[in-house]
């Protein structure tokens, strides 16, 4: 169960998200166009910056749910102050062009500043008990988290992808943490979050009416990789359930830049060659690839972070036997690879 004062803050995070998209989508409708070109994966001029909506209720409701003694302070400081500069670093690049160096200094800023807030990695469970990684452990956390703060811009190409991926990582963590500690009050700030994304899909969801833009792609990465720090430093997940839920966006993006980088491509170029943009052309249109990566989501990684979580023990096991199959099917799509998906309606099979 939750408390009637959080789940009235959850649905109010939702609203302000959901009234905050439709007034940034009449600015950014004067001045904020995402063109198509072609590397793009939509066919008309569509409004971005969005995410700046979704942003500001999520960082709106973690301070309220502080103050209510819902969620630390610790927790709050770091998703407020990181998360805001995250955010602004991507507002600013969604007008124009912030350097890669920069914007990457800019993270990697934010990030140390939850590691010191929240704590560093804890003692992993291998499968054989915890083992204590010390600072190289930390460090490999904090270097992991900035790749997921990235790759979130990353798959963002498609109506409604990185929405969904935030939702299914956020309510099923958030139902793990109520079996682990036997209330949803412990998972506030997870509620908080989908919430906020939720405001923001009814304006994204296919066809969409706005994109989140690197506002909006980088504060996900950004928050969701604090909050799972989090759980892991307070005992109530474990690493290997993070990785699990995030393996539909781990797998594409990890398999396509090592694809691209071993057969000599540029790992920083502009490209058209993810799995979810290869299978947005296949199927002609975004709702059918977002639906299935949130199916994937939801039927294949969810019982996987299910057993990690239970049984910590299990949970290497669990994210190996999760993860290697899509990064198998990233490769057998063509990941990181020039050309399209072809259907062998004679041999039953799809691929590249």
């Amino acid at each position: 169960m939750i408390r009637a004062t959080a789940g009235a803050l959850i649905c109010a995070t939702a609203i302000l998200s959901c009234i905050g998209v439709a007034l940034i989508r009449r600015y950014a409708s004067l001045s904020l166009l995402d063109e198509p070109n072609e590397r793009s994966s939509h066919a008309r001029p569509t409004p971005r910056g969005g995410g700046l909506a979704l942003a500001g209720a999520y960082l709106l409701g973690t301070y309220v749910a502080a103050t209510l003694g819902l969620v630390e302070w610790s927790l709050s400081f770091a998703l407020m102050g990181g998360g805001s500069l995250v955010a602004m670093v991507g507002f600013v690049d969604d007008h124009q062009h912030v350097p890669p160096r920069l914007r990457l200094m800019c993270h990697f800023g934010s990030i140390a500043l939850a590691v010191a807030l929240v704590g560093g990695l804890p003692p992993v469970d291998f499968g054989w008990g915890p083992t204590d990684l010390g600072l190289v452990g930390t460090l490999a956390a904090a270097l992991y988290m900035v790749w997921f703060l990235n790759l979130f811009n990353f798959m963002d190409g498609i109506d409604g992808i990185a929405g969904v991926q935030a939702v299914s990582m956020s309510l099923t963590a958030a139902l793990l943490v109520a079996v682990k500690t036997g209330s949803l009050d412990d998972a506030t700030v997870l509620l908080l979050l989908a919430a906020s994304v939720f405001g923001f899909l009814v304006w994204n969801w296919p066809p969409a009416r706005i994109f989140m833009g690197d506002v909006g792609s980088g504060f996900l990465g950004y928050s969701l990789g604090v909050v799972a720090l989090w759980t892991v430093v307070s005992g109530q997940l474990n690493l290997w359930v993070w990785l699990i839920l995030g393996g539909t966006f781990l797998a594409d993006a990890t398999v396509t830049l090592i694809v691209r980088v071993i057969s000599g491509q540029s790992a920083t170029a502009p490209h058209r060659s993810h799995v979810y943009q290869r299978l947005t052309r296949f199927w002609r249109g975004h709702r059918t690839v977002t639906i299935t990566f949130a199916a994937v989501n939801i039927f294949w990684l969810a019982p996987f972070a299910l057993i990690a979580a239970v049984w910590p023990r299990l949970g290497s096991l669990s994210a190996v036997a999760a993860l290697l199959p899509l990064c198998w099917t990233a490769l057998a799509l063509g990941a990181g690879r020039s050309g399209e998906i072809s259907d062998k309606r004679s041999k039953g099979s799809i691929s590249a």
